[in-house]
């Protein structure tokens, strides 16, 4: 006996916690994807040893996981009352990817589909329109969308079971956050504070905004 259809979910949120009270908004997909996409990727740095001709490969971090669907949109009235195409991919795009206004950045938002479940942002929309009506309009439309995992930092933080300062690390600014504060959560210490700043290219030592993304790099680098 098959399972109930579920269809692919987007809700969007104004924090990261993905808290209900913060929920702006959902869309659902007319069509289920046939496949998708997981990207799982580790950064190394290449360090070679003097009088050696190899390189050693130092681990430098895990990164944000990437999903990528394929979304279909149509127009024609084939699956359910006619739509217009261009309605519901601002919809999606709206919901996903535009600038908000209340916390200066896209939105926060939380895929679902079955056993997936992704707490993210949306990386990128790449939109092909395929079918048209006599006037222009488009009736149907593929978007291939793809979204980076955005895990708040303490359950990132948790969930490696680390905090070594011979790691590269990147953290979301949160308000009320200082730079000296992020610098000693990681460092133990805010001697480095400067080198930080001058790594992320900030002028000055407050120039930091809520969702800002900073890396932290390792206190021992390669030679």
């Amino acid at each position: 006996m098959s399972g109930e259809l579920k269809k692919l979910k987007i809700e969007a949120f104004r924090s990261i916690e993905l808290s209900e009270g913060d929920k702006v908004g959902e869309f659902s997909v007319l069509f289920n994807p046939t496949s998708y996409v997981s990207k799982y990727e580790i950064e190394y740095g290449e360090g070679q040893g003097q009088g050696t001709s190899g390189t050693s490969q130092r681990f430098g971090r895990i990164k944000p996981q990437d999903y990528t669907f394929e979304l279909l949109f149509d127009g024609t009235g084939a699956a359910s009352e006619p739509r217009e195409v261009h309605t519901d991919i601002d919809q999606f795009l709206t919901l996903t990817g535009k600038h908000d206004g209340e916390i200066h950045r896209p939105l926060y938002l939380r895929l679902s589909w079955g056993p997936l479940i992704v707490s993210c942002v949306l990386k990128s929309a790449e939109i092909t329109y395929s079918l048209f009506k006599p006037d222009g309009n488009p009736l149907r439309a593929k978007v291939t969308a793809v979204f980076s995992e955005a895990i708040e930092d303490t359950l990132r933080a948790a969930s490696e079971g680390n905090n070594s300062p011979d790691m590269t690390h990147e953290r979301v600014v949160h308000g009320g956050d200082s730079l000296p504060l992020m610098v000693h959560r990681i460092y133990g210490s805010t001697a480095h504070t400067v080198d930080v700043a001058r790594f992320n290219g900030l002028r000055h030592l407050r120039d930091l905004r809520p969702g800002q993304v900073l890396r932290l790099p390792p206190l021992v680098r390669p030679s």
